[in-house]
């Protein structure tokens, strides 16, 4: 991924987590001893918030022992799932995922889709995206995909044109036409809600949107469509694990009616059931 130097910091104090996951296991991993509890890493917001709605209120039903684990970064999660440190992770969409597993050589696969968090863009100085002036400075996640992700989202609005065949690796030198000469921060994608009051717009991952206390369905000045989405995230575990009965017993659990519910009516829109 692009800008590794940039996220150092935050691998290092993750993987230190991991360091601490794996020397609380016993001589089993987590992911290959299937009689302990279902240690399942996953960002704070929304993902760890409905894996706890399970825990407390579905998974002692099911016969199901889970552990949710939380995680500040988009790397961690997959190399902890990779390594045995945990059992899953639920924090990622396919494209993302494709991308991580090519270039990091892990071998993590989904097992069921849980959700959509649409992606926004979001500004502290301006009413609308049609207010951006000519110049203006446009912080964007600085992942492979979730920058190439971003740019869509403005060319879906008209903000910016992509060259034809510009795909999921997408970065600003595909920009064809940018009639408000818009620049591009690249940040990551964690630290976008805190550029706000530093440019004049971000584009911010649902997920830490909602953390930062916005609201996507209401505060982003464009907002990703549903319809046709393929950035939905998903329950994922690695390559072979996917048979694991806590994991069967967790993809079940995440797609009943009580978790659709606990969704819409948490998060009125901003984040949006897939199943």
């Amino acid at each position: 991924m692009r800008n590794t130097a940039k996220i150092t910091t935050a691998v290092l104090a993750a993987g230190a987590l991991t360091l601490g996951l794996s020397a609380c296991g016993s001589d089993k991993d987590s992911a290959s001893d299937t009689s302990g509890p279902l240690i399942v890493a996953a960002s704070p917001t929304p993902h760890a918030e409905i894996l706890n709605f399970v825990k407390k209120n579905l998974a002692k039903k099911a016969g199901l022992d889970l552990e949710v684990k939380e995680f500040q970064d988009y790397i961690v999660p997959n190399t902890a799932t990779e390594d045995g440190s945990v059992g899953a992770n639920y924090f990622q969409n396919q494209p993302y995922l494709d991308d991580f597993n090519k270039k990091r050589g892990t071998h993590i696969v989904p097992v069921v889709t849980v959700h959509l968090e649409p992606l926004g863009l979001y500004s502290h100085k301006v009413k609308s995206a049609d207010a951006l002036k000519s110049g203006a400075t446009v912080a964007v996640p600085n992942d492979a995909v979730n920058e190439a992700r971003a740019l869509k989202l403005l060319a879906s609005k008209g903000l910016i044109t992509l060259k034809d065949g510009a795909g999921n690796e997408a970065t600003p030198q595909d920009i064809s036409k940018n009639p408000k000469n818009l620049k591009f921060k690249e940040v990551e994608a964690a630290q976008t809600p805190r550029s706000l009051d530093d440019v004049d717009a971000a584009v911010i991952n649902g997920n830490y949107a909602i953390s930062a206390g916005l609201k996507p369905a209401q505060d982003a000045l464009v907002l990703e469509s549903a319809k046709n989405n393929p950035y939905g995230n998903f329950l994922a575990v690695k390559k072979g694990n996917e048979n694991d009965p806590r994991v069967k017993k967790l993809a079940k659990l995440l797609t009943s009616p009580e978790v659709k519910k606990f969704i819409e009516d948490k998060y009125a829109g901003s984040v949006i059931p897939s199943f």
